[in-house]
């Protein structure tokens, strides 16, 4: 199709995915009330498609539909077309994907939904082929039939959108439940039955890295000291480390694995799920000092600060799947291509190590990277000493990245999102502590930076920026995640002016976000726009919760403030999600981690001397190199006095420790040695 014949309306909007159907014969709007006031003058039905850049079956329904003139021209005519960036939408995105699964059983993108003038869903789906094809109706036939139904039964479409706003509502009410310190323990059990004890993870194909319930593992195996737990929890992260959803030559994990070893990727990299990973190695590595785990979070961060950072220091949101109109394309591999790029001697190591056949294990066979053997099974069959294998896969390793960037390159959705870009400060901040880079925190540093200075407007965040514009309202998880990665920051700097950011963030969002009749948040900001229901998000999803990261900030705020009532209403958000903790481990993952630093923490570390000493750093440096997911260090030179969990105690040596516990601090020690006895006896 020749794309400068058409232009709608999403010429004038800036996401990228917006942008990628301003060409579409389809008379688009974007969200909004001019295209809600023409719904209801011309008394038709609204199209909404949601969607995001990266995603490879919208890229698909774009080409085989929105393309296609016949079929926009059905569109055009019987309804009022709207498109919506589900990046940044997520309350809408939320709120219809819902009623889809309530329709079909299933979610997913591009989401399809088919609503009245008044925007309450009537019928809908995701993905449709323009003709009947793999079981699925024809979009084709979808449109005349919906149109058809839409005019001639006013009456059963109104019937359908009441009942769908009833359940909307039903689904979205909740009730305060009791809690049990047993709760950690119960939940790791649940999730335990439905791990993969061959392939890790949980259930079978697809698989998603599901870092939250990983995270509950290493806690409970840290609470309990079963050892299971953390053996599930580490098969899990080798096999992903070494299978196709991690990219074994740039680094970086894509989206999910489609099948249940960890090999077939959707080729996307979402910022979060990198983010998330990276933390959750970081985590590993201290649970179990594995390099294969230390590697991956070096490999993971250098690909994002070379492919997904902003010159202004914001991090980008997503890259595609497709390059060149084929999912994958960019990262999968020939014998002959490696050869060509490396040279045949290398190449016979590299593809025997990461599986590259001439038969391959993708489409048109080609392979995907992935690590079959070892280094010793490598030198075995070449006949070379262990090491110069290991040395031969990094140098061919290294070449093929090289060559790969001559390669066109996947989509880069350029846009920047407040809470993911949390995520990602959170992760770079962890890593610079645990592994003494300070390039790390400096990177961290800078994001929030950027974050402060221009997605707050006024005392209000806003959702994403682009192209020197922000725009849009931030949601509970922008929040949430921004003041947990501010407070990271702090804990890897000790830097007052990031704890006052993160708490007059959280001011801000326990003005905006707390439900006064349940304790709960909501995911909208108060006056925000109200479209059918004012949104809960409380179980975690590919990210967690905003909920649950908004109870984790307050909790971290508590101890270092000296805000009790933070913690008590911390308490409250927790049961009012009692149930959902309960019954859902795997969606309650990260509030039950929560939990656990409400009963168990924290263990509050305040340490007084002289910060730029090396053996303070050097004693500092081995206590954030101690996996204790509860324990919050505070470190401050003689006479600072804030934070306010700095008052009363003061430096008498050296070294001064205090180490508090469940509202009772320890006496003063002066050692290394002392505070480790310490630490040992209260753990």
């Amino acid at each position: 199709m020749d794309k400068t014949r058409h232009t709608n309306r999403l010429v004038n909007e800036t996401s990228p995915y917006l942008l990628q159907h301003a060409h579409n014969p389809v008379d688009w709007y974007p969200w909004g009330s001019e295209a809600f006031n023409r719904a209801q003058a011309e008394n038709r039905p609204i199209l909404l498609s949601i969607g995001y850049s990266a995603c490879h079956w919208c890229h698909v329904m774009e080409r085989e539909s929105f393309e296609d003139e016949a079929i926009a021209r059905l569109m055009n005519e019987n309804f009022i077309p709207i498109k919506v960036d589900r990046e940044e939408r997520p309350d809408l995105d939320h709120i219809y994907q819902t009623v889809g699964q309530m329709l079909t059983g299933q979610g997913g993108w591009p989401l399809t939904m088919f609503l009245t003038p008044e925007l309450e869903p009537f019928w809908g789906g995701t993905y449709f082929p323009p003709e009947d094809r793999f079981g699925r109706p024809g979009f084709r036939r979808v449109l005349q039939s919906v149109a058809q139904h839409y005019q001639r039964e006013p009456d059963r479409v109104r019937s359908a959108a009441d009942e769908i706003r009833e359940a909307l509502e039903q689904i979205n009410r909740i009730e305060s439940g009791s809690l049990h310190e047993d709760l950690l323990n119960e939940a790791a059990h649940s999730l335990a039955r439905a791990f993969d004890l061959r392939n890790g993870g949980f259930g079978s194909q697809p698989k998603f890295p599901n870092t939250m319930s990983l995270e509950l593992f290493l806690r409970h195996w840290n609470n309990s000291g079963d050892t299971e737990f953390l053996r599930m929890s580490r098969l899990s992260l080798r096999k992903m480390a070494e299978g196709g959803i991690y990219d074994q030559i740039g680094g970086g994990f894509h989206r999910y694995s489609t099948d249940a070893k960890w090999l077939v990727p959707h080729f996307e990299k979402m910022l979060y799920d990198n983010a998330l990973l990276a933390r959750l190695y970081t985590d590993a590595w201290l649970a179990t000092r594995d390099p294969l785990f230390e590697r991956v979070v070096h490999e993971t961060l250098a690909y994002v600060v070379r492919e997904m950072t902003s010159p202004e220091g914001g991090f980008y949101s997503t890259q595609d799947a497709d390059s060149e109109g084929e999912e994958g394309k960019f990262f999968v591999w020939t014998p002959s291509e490696v050869a060509a790029a490396i040279g045949e001697n290398d190449a016979a190591l590299l593809c025997d190590y990461y599986g590259v056949t001439s038969g391959g294990n993708f489409e048109h066979q080609k392979s995907i990277l992935n690590i079959t053997g070892s280094f010793s099974k490598l030198a075995g069959d070449f006949g070379i000493g262990e090491d110069e294998a290991e040395r031969h896969i990094q140098t061919a390793r290294s070449r093929l990245f090289q060559t790969r960037e001559t390669r066109v390159k996947p989509f880069l959705d350029d846009k920047i999102l407040t809470g993911w870009n949390g995520l990602m400060i959170s992760a770079f901040a962890a890593a610079g502590g645990v592994f003494k880079r300070q390039d790390y925190v400096d990177t961290a540093a800078n994001a929030s930076r950027f974050v402060l200075d221009r997605l707050e407007i006024g005392e209000r965040l806003c959702r994403s920026y682009r192209a020197g514009r922000s725009s849009g309202e931030a949601y509970l998880d922008d929040y949430a995640f921004i003041i947990a990665g501010l407070l990271d920051v702090y804990e890897a700097t000790w830097e007052g002016e990031w704890l006052q950011h993160a708490n007059a963030l959280a001011e801000k969002m326990i003005t905006l976000f707390k439900d006064d009749a349940t304790g709960d948040f909501f995911f909208t900001p108060e006056g925000s726009e109200a479209v059918l229901v004012r949104p809960r998000q409380n179980a975690d999803q590919s990210i967690p919760s905003g909920v649950s990261a908004a109870v984790l900030d307050l909790l971290r705020l508590s101890s270092l403030m000296g805000r009790p009532d933070w913690r008590e209403l911390a308490h409250g958000v927790m049961r009012a999600n009692a149930e959902i903790m309960r019954a859902n481990p795997h969606g309650g993952g990260n509030l039950i981690c929560a939990f656990d630093l409400f009963e168990h923490g924290p263990m509050e570390v305040v340490l007084r001397g002289a910060l730029q000493d090396p053996d303070f750093q050097a004693g500092a440096h081995r206590l954030k190199q101690q996996y204790a997911p509860n324990r919050l260090i505070v470190a401050a030179a003689p006479g600072d006095d804030y934070p306010p969990i700095l008052r009363g105690k003061e430096s008498v040596s050296a070294v001064t420790a205090y180490v508090c516990k469940e509202f009772s601090c320890s006496p003063p020690v002066h050692s290394w040695e002392d505070l480790d006895r310490v630490l040992g006896e209260l753990q």
